[in-house]
């Protein structure tokens, strides 16, 4: 049986000034769909196309629950996340592939 992942992902826009965080279950398919932008919402008029951090989680409450604990901390909480592992912002949509 094939285990299942779950991803936490937060993209920004090219002037790493607007931040998305959200959760799915397909990773590779999700940013292409943002990076398309072919789901209408947030990510598309804020242009939010850099996948610049992800978690992976093996159920899908614990993905949910961090996207939450994400979602609802402060701003500086976020960039702090994303500079501890990606300092310069670097999409990293190429190292999915």
């Amino acid at each position: 049986m094939k285990l299942k992942r779950y991803y936490v992902y937060l993209m920004v826009n090219p002037a790493n000034s607007v931040i998305y965080a959200g959760v799915t279950n397909n990773l590779i398919r999700r940013v292409f769909e943002h990076k398309c932008k072919f789901i209408e919402g947030f990510t598309k008029k804020y242009n939010t196309t850099k996948v610049v951090y992800w978690e992976c989680f093996d159920d899908v409450k614990s993905a949910i629950n961090r996207e939450k604990q994400i979602k609802s901390g402060s701003r500086q909480k976020k960039i702090d996340l994303i500079i501890k592992h990606n300092p310069k912002f670097n999409d990293l949509y190429g190292d999915l592939l």
